[in-house]
């Protein structure tokens, strides 16, 4: 470990000046100041970052070593597995030698850690890189899993703390071929094809339990599934534990144990633990009188019998298991369910509990079954803490959590304790600043954070400061929360996330001004300017600025300024619009780097009006029509459709106009007195329903009301007369009624005639009834046309003739 000031060795406490320690992350030199926060700054030019080398056989065995969990005082004890443990731990070492990974599942308690310690022995040489042990308690993303293999195999050649980038470490763990023992695993799916994705060349045994979330079918690992123990093995397993054979009644006490907790080894451990203190209790154990007063002097020693425990404590053993420990025991039982279950190192246990044989409580514990290992360290089994609750030993949680805070305040900032040793209390440290009050958070998170980032345990620099931002805001520490938001600024620029640095950083540059802290500030400014050109360079990376061409000689284009050069001809936008030259141009001069856009022409296939759209799905003739050809660029180019498209157009309009005509005509003819407007045209007056005579032949004027008389006046005259106004007579004079039997002039044509008359029906005469019905005649109408123009002086004339014997009547 680099050091540039405080050097001390680690077995003499000093209170010197604060470690400064500085590291390699990625492309950045990072210095880890503890007093006035971290200083980043990109690699100087010129400066070679330095290439790792693999462990040899000696580290990599220092390294397993350190892995483990610390080594208690007292006589180690004896692991033995089961003949049915034996055939599956052959079974794995068979796979795992054929560079197979294996999905190792069993619940809590099913001796998963023993069979994976018995594993490792045995697969010392099958890799090149030997064993590694991992674990995965707590552990939900791969990255932190990735550098702690890469930490496992590779070492930094001059001693600095070295933590590679994404691209590097990627690079790196492909080239990795060992077997991993990665125990507690709480990942799957996704997560855990990335992990085996990143190391082809690694054999897994991934050791979880049921309720973790299930590996994709793509994973292609092998399962195996821990049972229970069978009725001779559980027997068998018990009687090793106490040390004797068991009597017929512990005999059947230990079958109905097996079939309520299902052959969980675990069971039948803490089982071992009671019978061995019953007996002890009972005084049935030689030796027991002549034992030197020590730990567990306190411990009652009667002659009054204990009975065999029932199955209901026996499958829940935690309560009494706890009640017939020593007191020091209790006192750990105690600060382990204050910090969720996590037991701190037993060096630490005598200052936390006053009692200088607190250390020797944690093999007391661990020989009742009261304990597992995880990793490093060791934590309460599985339903330990929550059995132990009940019970009411998490009463004092937020003294005991205080206690912890303040203790390890003290520790993480103490000169001579190593980083790496603050980074193997992560857990436990974590848990006492969760139950913290405020004050004592603040302090442990102040003191812990920079020890996590010079260890390279990056995940829980994150953990720590969050939570100390938190605290302090609570707490109004506005100069430790400028502190906790510069160092996740700083994190996160060093993982790449520029968008959370740059929230981070801006956010203490805020508060550091409020204070008038001109030193952090420019700290501040210097890595928000770091943020800044790492966007830049990543913008630039990722989208080269576009150079758009400009217009050449009327054609569309996106255009820029200066001069261009066409690249590309004509292109026509549409088949039925007009063609657009579209050109593809580019600077000239030297700017060869820079992108050129290209217009991408419009669809030729688009349909240009209505009649196209419908000649597609309704075709009108049942041969293809000839593909248009190009027309040169013109301004507009007209539509050019068939003659019988442009027919049926233009009969569909005569005919909407022949419908509106009909329309105002009846209109006009419904009113009780109409009268036309003033002028030079004709004037017609009516004032009696339009019934015509029998036999007459009527045709249509415009604006005007055709009417030949009343059935009841056949003679044309009195109300139901029409009457005609002369030529340039006034309104109201000189009025004549038409005569019957005057017909229409030869050459004369109907003014107006486009809108065709409307026919009244034929009514037989009163005065002369005859056997059929009156033929009526009509002269044809002129064509419709689209346009209808009044003559200045109508000259209208009607032929009506008179009906003959057989009840007909022509017209001429």
């Amino acid at each position: 470990m680099d050091r540039t000031q405080g050097q001390v060795d680690p077995a003499e406490p000093s209170s010197g000046p604060a470690r400064v320690v500085t590291l390699t992350a990625g492309d950045f030199t990072l210095t880890v100041n503890p007093v006035d926060g971290s200083e980043i700054e990109p690699l100087r030019p010129g400066a070679e970052r330095a290439r790792p080398r693999r462990r040899d056989a000696a580290g990599r065995a220092a390294r397993d070593t350190a892995a483990r969990p610390p080594v208690l005082p007292g006589a180690p004890a004896s692991a033995r597995l089961t003949p049915a443990r034996e055939e599956e731990r052959a079974r794995l070492v068979r796979l795992l030698s054929h560079g197979r990974s294996v999905r190792l599942t069993g619940p809590s308690g099913s001796g998963r850690s023993g069979l994976l310690d018995a594993v490792a022995a045995d697969c010392a040489g099958v890799a090149p890189d030997g064993v590694v042990r991992l674990s995965g308690y707590g552990q939900q993303q791969p990255a932190e899993l990735l550098h702690a293999l890469y930490a496992a195999v590779y070492e930094a050649p001059d001693e600095r703390p070295l933590r590679p980038d994404r691209e590097e470490l990627l690079a790196r763990v492909r080239e990795i071929g060992a077997v991993v023992l990665l125990d507690d695993l709480e990942m799957g799916g996704a997560a855990l094809d990335e992990l085996l994705r990143a190391t082809p060349e690694c054999a897994y045994l991934l050791a979880a339990t049921p309720d973790t979330k299930a590996p994709s079918d793509a994973s292609h690992l092998e399962e195996v599934f821990l049972g229970g123990l069978g009725r001779a093995e559980s027997v068998e397993f018990l009687e090793a534990g106490v040390g004797r054979a068991l009597t017929e009644e512990e005999t059947a006490w230990a079958g109905d144990l097996r079939f309520a907790s299902e052959g969980l080894p675990l069971r039948f451990v803490q089982a071992a633990a009671l019978l061995r203190q019953r007996d002890e209790l009972n005084g049935t154990r030689g030796g027991d009188e002549d034992e030197e007063p020590g730990v567990f002097e306190e411990r009652p020693r009667d002659a009054a019998f204990v009975p065999l425990p029932t199955l209901a404590e026996g499958a829940a053993p935690a309560e009494l298991l706890a009640s017939r420990v020593s007191e020091s025991a209790r006192a750990v039982l105690r600060i382990a369910c204050a910090l969720g279950g996590e037991l701190p190192h037993h060096a630490h246990l005598p200052a936390l509990v006053g009692d200088t044989h607190a250390d020797a409580a944690v093999a007391e514990l661990l020989g009742c079954g009261l304990l597992t290992p995880v990793g490093t360290r060791y934590r309460l089994a599985s339903g330990v803490a929550r059995q132990l609750e009940e019970v009411g030993y998490g009463d004092p949680a937020a003294e005991e959590a205080r206690t912890a805070a303040r203790h390890y305040a003290w520790w993480t900032g103490h000169a001579s304790v190593t980083p790496e040793r603050v980074a193997a209390e992560a857990d436990a440290v974590l848990a006492a600043l969760a139950g913290a009050d405020v004050v004592a958070a603040v302090l442990l998170a102040r003191t812990a954070a920079p020890a996590f980032a010079a260890s390279l345990h990056w995940e829980a620099w994150e953990r720590v400061l969050r939570s100390g931002a938190e605290a302090a805001r609570k707490a109004g520490e506005v100069a430790e929360q400028a502190y906790f938001h510069h160092e996740l600024g700083v994190l996160a620029l060093c993982e790449g996330r520029l968008e959370r640095a740059r929230a981070e950083l801006e956010a203490s540059i805020g508060l550091k001004g409020a204070l008038a802290d001109k030193r952090g500030t420019v700290a501040g400014r210097r890595a928000l300017a770091l943020v800044t050109d790492r966007e830049a360079a990543g913008a630039a990376a990722v989208s080269p600025p576009l150079r758009l061409a400009p217009p050449v000689g009327g054609a569309v284009a996106l255009a820029a300024p200066g001069p261009v050069a066409a690249l590309g001809p004509a292109v026509p936008v549409a088949a039925t619009g007009p063609t657009v030259p579209v050109a593809l141009a580019a600077p000239v001069g030297p700017r060869a780097s820079e992108a050129v856009t290209a217009v991408v022409p419009a669809r030729r296939d688009a349909p240009a009006n209505l009649a196209e759209v419908f000649a597609e799905p309704f075709p009108m003739s049942l041969k293809p029509s000839p593909a248009p050809a190009l027309a040169p660029p013109v301004a507009a180019r007209p539509v050019v459709g068939s003659r019988k498209r442009t027919v049926l157009l233009a009969a569909a309009g005569a005919l909407t106009v022949a419908a509106l005509g009909t329309v105002v005509a009846l209109a006009v003819g419904s009113g009780d007195e109409e009268t036309t407007p003033a002028g030079p045209g004709p004037k017609v007056s009516s004032t009696t329903p339009d019934v015509p005579a029998a036999g007459t032949d009527t045709a249509g004027e415009p604006g005007g009301n055709d009417s030949a008389g009343d059935p009841a006046d056949p003679a044309g005259s009195g109300s139901g007369a029409v009457t005609e106004a002369e030529p340039g007579a006034t309104p109201g004079e000189g009025a004549v009624a038409p005569t019957p039997g005057v017909s229409r002039g030869a050459g004369a044509k109907p003014s107006g005639g486009g809108t065709p008359s409307r026919k009244p029906p034929v009514v037989p005469p009163k005065t002369s009834p005859v056997a059929s019905p009156p033929t009526t005649s009509t002269s044809p109408s002129s064509s419709p046309s689209a346009s209808v123009t009044p003559t200045a002086t109508p000259t209208p004339t009607t032929s009506v003739s008179a009906p003959t014997a057989t009840g007909t009547g022509t017209g001429t």
